[in-house]
Order: structure tokens, then C-alpha cells, then sequence
């Protein structure tokens, strides 16, 4: 990884997240591997009920590091954007400038220890039993299983670390001496960018991306559905599951009674990922730089 960064020319989202995912995998097939195989799971509404970056907020929120007025804002807004089902970019950008405001000075260590025990607390009761035993059934059969999720590369790696996966793609800060600068290397990993992330991967670890698969809920990530040689819609909203009838993929739906974005909080879109990473941050600036 150290190559890539040094390299001449811009790094983009896809290339650094492919080779982070690369160096920083947790778990390895059993005996007889099918080396060339793997899956990729996108995280929220499809292993986990909600927005994972939510859900660390809401942990935060229990700590008294972050008010309740701040959390429903940034529920208000991820509604907002799920609702008119597409991203502003001009709204993208400037969450991206006002969260590299507040990230700087932040350490490594403890966003990943906040994230190992509100995992514990607040997520593992809102992984989709389906989902998991669909990820279990690849790595049953020696394939590596990856998580591809807009939410910051800790977090994500948490996620997957604790569901005993391969290891996890996601946005990813720059940090130096284990903190924070406050600067993203590349970009949010969202939409195209999964993708990207998914074929630097295949090229690094030698997968054949026809031999792949990939799950989602959300028309935004057709880009790594349509990537793979076998595309699953798992929950998904109205247009990923017309376009999954069309092209005859597998549809899964674990979700009862009212549809996904009635259930519980609203799920996060790329802008809400954000979104989320500014409450984190400002809420653990708030407590570890406390005297």
C-alpha cells in the first residue's frame, strides 16, 4: 500500500480501498480454498437493519458524547436523502469539506475501540440472519467474503471482524502516527467507487470477477452488481428490484411489515455516510480533547 501512496498521480477511492482491503484481511479460507471466487456484501439494509454509521452515532449518543438533537438532525437529513432517492453532489461535497474540519487530531485507536463495543451494544442484534448465513455459505465453501460500504474503513473492518469475514472496503482517512489529519485519501467509496474498489481487489488477489458474487440493497451500488458474474438484491428498493426482475438476479427480502425505509432509522446513502462521520467526529473530539 505504502507503492501505491507514494505513486505519481492522484490515488483514487476504488484503488486505495482495493489495496487497504488487501493488506488488512482478517480471516483466510479453511482447507481447499476456491481461490479465485469471492463475494461482496454492501452493509447497510443488507447484512445490517440501518445505517452502521447511525447506529455508531446512536452508541456515541449513550456516552453523553452526543446529543440528542444532534442525532435526530442527522436522521432528518438521512431521510431526507433517501426519500428523493438520489444524492446531491453539491450536498456531498460540502458535508466532505465541513467532516475533514472536525476529523483532524482524532486517534486511531480509540474510534476502533468505540467501534469493537458499540458493535456489541448496538449492531449485532441488527445483522439479517439471512444475509449472514448467505454470507456464510461462501465462506463455507473456501471463498473470501468482503464487506463494500461507504462507512469508514475501521468501523467496516470492525464489522467485518466480528461476523468472521474476510476483511471490508471502505472510505478511508489518512492518518499519520495514528491520527487523524483531517484529509480523505481518494474519495467517499460509494457508488462507481465500490465498484472500482471490488475490480483494484480482483486484480490484487487474482478473483475472477465472473466466478464473484455481490449483494445489495440499493440501485446505487448497480455498478458492483453488474460488475460480477452473480448479482443478489437483498431488500432492495423499487429500482433495484425492477432491474433485478429484468436481468433475472436472485432477490432476497428478510424485511416484515412496513418496507425498508419505514423500518426503524432511515438508511444511509453516500451523503448520510458523511453525515454520520461528522457526528462521530465531532462528538469524539468533544470527549478526548476534554481537559
Amino acid at each position: 500500500m505504502r507503492r501505491l501512496l507514494l505513486r505519481r498521480g492522484p490515488v483514487t477511492a476504488g484503488e486505495l480501498a482495493g489495496a487497504v482491503a488487501a493488506a488488512t484481511a482478517v480471516n483466510r479460507p479453511p482447507a481447499e480454498p476456491d481461490p479465485v471466487a469471492a463475494a461482496f456484501f454492501d452493509v447497510d439494509n443488507t447484512m445490517m437493519r440501518g445505517a452502521s454509521i447511525y447506529h455508531f452515532a446512536r452508541g456515541l449518543a449513550a456516552r453523553g458524547l452526543f446529543t440528542s438533537r444532534d442525532l435526530l438532525k442527522f436522521a432528518v437529513g438521512q431521510a431526507y436523502f433517501r426519500v428523493r432517492g438520489h444524492e446531491n453532489p453539491a450536498h456531498i461535497a460540502e458535508a466532505k469539506e465541513t467532516a475533514l474540519a472536525f476529523v483532524a487530531g482524532l486517534k486511531v485507536n480509540d474510534v476502533i475501540s468505540l467501534g469493537e463495543e458499540i458493535y456489541d451494544e448496538v449492531m449485532a442484534d441488527r445483522i439479517w440472519n439471512g444475509t449472514r448465513a448467505l454470507a456464510q455459505g461462501h465462506l463455507d465453501a473456501g471463498q473470501r467474503v468482503w464487506l463494500v460500504t461507504a462507512t469508514p474503513i475501521e468501523l467496516a473492518s470492525v464489522i467485518a471482524r466480528r461476523l468472521g469475514l474476510t476483511g471490508a472496503l471502505g472510505t478511508v482517512a489518512e492518518t499519520e502516527n495514528g491520527v487523524y489529519t483531517g484529509r480523505l485519501v481518494g474519495d467517499l467509496l460509494h457508488g462507481p467507487a465500490k465498484a472500482e474498489a471490488v475490480r483494484a481487489l480482483a486484480r490484487r488477489e487474482g478473483l475472477d470477477l465472473m466466478r464473484c458474487s455481490a449483494y445489495s440493497d440499493s440501485a446505487n451500488d448497480l455498478p458492483m452488481l453488474s460488475l460480477v458474474g452473480h448479482a443478489h438484491a437483498i431488500n432492495p428498493d423499487n429500482e433495484l428490484r425492477e432491474h433485478a426482475r429484468l436481468h433475472g438476479w436472485d432477490v432476497n427480502d428478510y424485511r416484515t411489515g412496513r418496507k425498508a425505509t419505514m423500518i426503524g432509522l432511515p438508511i444511509a446513502a453516500g451523503a448520510g455516510a458523511v453525515a454520520g462521520g461528522i457526528a462521530a467526529a465531532i462528538a469524539l473530539r468533544k470527549h478526548y480533547r476534554s481537559p
